[in-house]
């Protein structure tokens, strides 16, 4: 069973490959990124990260032919009434100029300069999508999500996006301080992924 996995981030592609070897490595499933079969990326123009997944799997579906599986994630903030949210990815460049992950935590450390700590606090959500076919009428979805603060400084060498500035408590340290195995049992992501593997129906 070949799946095409509807996303060009490299950390996310990282992430799935290895959550799906340790998960189906006896189930024949082959992932398959996107851009290895020439698909774009989909137009981003939900409102929410459940509409955003669907919109990628659905694109990623129709265009391959094949089932697809699709993540939308991010970060809220409650300092900044859930920004970056939907739009994390391009949160600086949606405001600066300049993007990339870099751009994007020195950004929400500006908007965070005078908030004090116990007010820091933030969550990733996960929100995936399976889709058997791109006219698909009942996708598949399966919601994840971490709570943790954002620190003052970056930390951590590990993870992408957000990472260096989400801190655990759990952990006493930040998500980019973490090896990828800890990562994936805590991770939004993660337990998005858990969900898929207890309910997912191919």
């Amino acid at each position: 069973m070949k799946i095409v996995l509807a996303s060009g981030n490299a950390g996310k592609l990282r992430e799935f490959s290895q959550l799906f070897d340790s998960h189906f490595a006896d189930r024949h499933i082959t992932l398959i990124p996107q851009s290895d079969l020439g698909v774009s990326d989909a137009d981003e123009t939900g409102l929410s990260f459940v509409e955003n997944a669907i919109l990628k799997a659905r694109h990623a579906a129709t265009i391959t032919g094949l089932p697809a599986l699709a993540d939308d994630s991010g970060l809220e903030v409650d300092a900044l009434q859930g920004q970056p949210g939907i739009y994390s990815a391009r949160f600086a460049s949606m405001n600066q100029a300049g993007s990339g992950d870099h751009d994007n935590n020195h950004l929400l450390l500006q908007r965070l300069a005078d908030v004090p700590a116990a007010q820091r606090t933030a969550r990733f959500q996960c929100v995936l999508v399976y889709m058997r076919h791109g006219e698909d009428p009942t996708p598949q979805v399966f919601q994840g999500h971490w709570e943790g603060t954002i620190l003052t400084s970056p930390s951590g060498s590990n993870g992408f996006g957000y990472d260096p500035l989400f801190y655990v408590a759990a952990e006493q340290c930040a998500a980019a301080d973490l090896d990828k195995a800890r990562k994936n049992a805590l991770s939004h992501r993660g337990q998005a992924m858990r969900q898929l593997l207890q309910r997912w129906q191919p």
